[in-house]
C-alpha cells in the first residue's frame, strides 16, 4: 500500500471506527454519507493541500481509499493553470 492510501485508509479507519481496506466501498456498505462525504473531503484538502473543486465533487472518485488515491494523484500532476492562462503568457 503506497504512503497515499495508507494516509487514506487510516484516516477513514479512525473516522468510521473500523478497519477500512483499499477497496471497501464504505458508502455502498452503508457506513458513509453525505456529511461523512464532506469531512473526506476537508480531509483530503488539509492533508494533501489540494483543492476540491465543485467539478470534482463525483462520488465515484471518494468512495474507496483506492479512488481517492487516484484522485489526489491526478489533482496533484494537474497543472495550477489552465491552459488558456498558459496561451494567454
Amino acid at each position: 500500500m503506497n504512503d497515499i492510501t495508507s494516509q487514506i485508509t487510516g484516516f477513514l479507519s479512525m473516522a468510521l471506527r473500523r478497519q477500512v481496506e483499499p477497496d471497501d466501498d464504505y458508502f455502498a456498505q452503508g457506513l458513509a454519507d453525505s456529511l461523512f462525504a464532506l469531512e473526506l473531503v476537508t480531509f483530503v484538502e488539509s492533508r494533501f493541500a489540494l483543492t476540491v473543486e465543485v467539478e470534482d465533487l463525483d462520488l465515484d472518485s471518494f468512495r474507496t481509499a483506492n479512488r481517492v488515491t487516484e484522485f489526489v494523484r491526478r489533482k496533484i500532476a494537474a497543472p495550477e493553470w489552465g491552459e488558456a492562462h498558459a496561451e494567454g503568457s
